[in-house]
C-alpha cells in the first residue's frame, strides 16, 4: 500500500514535532488527561517559556489543543490518532 502525498507529508510533520526529548515527555504527560502550562513546568523542571515554545510546535502540527480558562491555557492531546500513536511508542520503547 502506498501513502498519499498528504499521508506521507502529515506523517513526516508529526514524527519531526514530536522527536525531541521534552516534546516525547510532554505528550507522555498529556496521555494522563489535560494540563495546564504550569503543571507541566513542574512536571519537567523547565521554564514556563521554553515549555511554551515546544507546546507551540506540538499545536502547530496539530498533536495538541488548547483551550483558554480564566489566565489559564490547558493543554490535551488533540485526537485519538495522536494518543494510539504515544501508546504505541510507549508499549514499543518504555
Amino acid at each position: 500500500m502506498r501513502l498519499s502525498e498528504y499521508q506521507t507529508e502529515t506523517a513526516t510533520e508529526i514524527l519531526k514535532s514530536i522527536a525531541h526529548p521534552i516534546r516525547m515527555k510532554i505528550l507522555c504527560y498529556l496521555m494522563e488527561g489535560e494540563k495546564n502550562v504550569g503543571e507541566i513546568e513542574s512536571q519537567f523542571g523547565s521554564t514556563i517559556s521554553n515549555i511554551s515554545q515546544h507546546l507551540t510546535v506540538l499545536r502547530k502540527a496539530s498533536i495538541i489543543s488548547r483551550r483558554k480558562e480564566a489566565n489559564f491555557m490547558y493543554y490535551s492531546l488533540k485526537d485519538n490518532n495522536i494518543l494510539t500513536l504515544m501508546e504505541t511508542i510507549k508499549k514499543l520503547f518504555c
